[in-house]
């Protein structure tokens, strides 16, 4: 594989201190709770959208950031007039979920990620962290997310090239099954969630005895900003952590375990449609290496629920 020839950029003098972070995908769902985070902990937050992009969940912190529309202005552009960047923190991505083509997929999770890759390495930015997916772990699983799965292999591999040349570190972050407030309407834990507070008459269900490492989106954030923190100078070109909270529930138990603290009266139908082609049925991230780093996991499921149900709460009173 031949990496393209990149000519390294004058840049502008950083200003002492401060870390500039650059964001993508700040208004989707762990995207936006990581540049809340990160915002509210005092960095230089540059984000890149789409001007067209929903912003609903940043509106609060959109001004306290450098914006740039991707679509209206270069790649380069954020780096020149905000730079010296240090840190590229990728959360957007394209899931393979409502028809898109295969050259959707690729433009989304393999083009652009690596176009803002190259870019970076040619503005001597230090640090690309690529948030990844456990769904790939298993070439076999997941068959209705296999366009999905290979552009987010594909795009890793890409990282891994540049950060064995030494262009790059490269951070790469799989994440397990995140769930959290302000997630879309057709995540699976948003749709179990509202079905469960709406009371809707019955609920239909696979057996759900698949296991999923359930991981509360502030866990996500901490894990972050802790990689944020490291030392740079002395991690090694290419690292890769596993993000979850190192144990497995079924889906079955995840689901009584929201019916119940909801105080739903749904009636949960499980075994009423079958698992998909080629489900994952066990994944479970191994936490090993964030360890050594003392991150751990803070919110067990209980707790995460009652976050999110007080948040619930909070957008009806309000």
């Amino acid at each position: 594989m031949k990496n393209k020839e990149i000519k390294f950029l004058k840049i502008p003098a950083k200003q002492e201190g401060i870390m500039k972070i650059l964001m993508t995908g700040s208004t989707g769902f762990l995207g936006s709770h990581l540049t809340k985070e990160l915002i509210k902990e005092g960095y230089e937050v540059i984000i890149l959208k789409r001007s067209f992009s929903n912003t609903w969940r940043i509106s609060d912190v959109l001004s306290k950031a450098a914006v740039f529309n991707i679509d209206q202005c270069p790649l380069e552009q954020p780096f020149i007039e905000c730079g010296p960047i240090d840190v590229v923190i990728h959360t957007a991505t394209k899931y393979d979920r409502n028809g898109e083509r295969a050259s959707q997929l690729l433009d989304a999770n393999v083009s652009f990620p690596l176009k803002l890759l190259e870019t970076a390495i040619a503005f001597q930015t230090k640090t690309f962290i690529n948030t990844d997916s456990f769904i790939h772990k298993n070439s076999a699983g997941c068959k209705h997310l296999a366009g999905y799965a290979l552009t987010k292999k594909q795009f890793l591999e890409w990282g891994r090239e540049f950060s064995t040349a030494e262009k790059i570190r490269f951070i790469n972050v799989r994440l397990e099954h995140i769930y959290g407030s302000f997630d879309g309407e057709s995540k699976f834990f948003t749709y179990i969630m509202k079905s469960c507070l709406n009371n809707i008459p019955e609920l239909h269900l696979t057996p759900g005895n698949q296991k999923r490492d359930f991981i509360h989106i502030n866990d996500v954030v901490s894990a972050y900003s802790l990689l944020l923190k490291l030392e740079m100078a002395d991690s090694p070109w290419f690292k890769e952590y596993e993000l979850g909270t190192g144990e497995t529930v079924t889906v079955r138990d995840f689901v009584e375990l929201i019916h119940r603290k909801s105080q739903s009266k749904t009636v949960l139908r499980f075994d009423a449609i079958r698992h998909r082609e080629n489900e994952i049925m066990e994944s479970k991230a191994n936490i090993e290496e964030l360890k050594k780093l003392g991150w751990k996991s803070e919110i067990n499921l209980e707790k995460g629920i009652e976050l999110i149900l007080a948040d619930e709460r909070n957008i009806t009173n309000s």
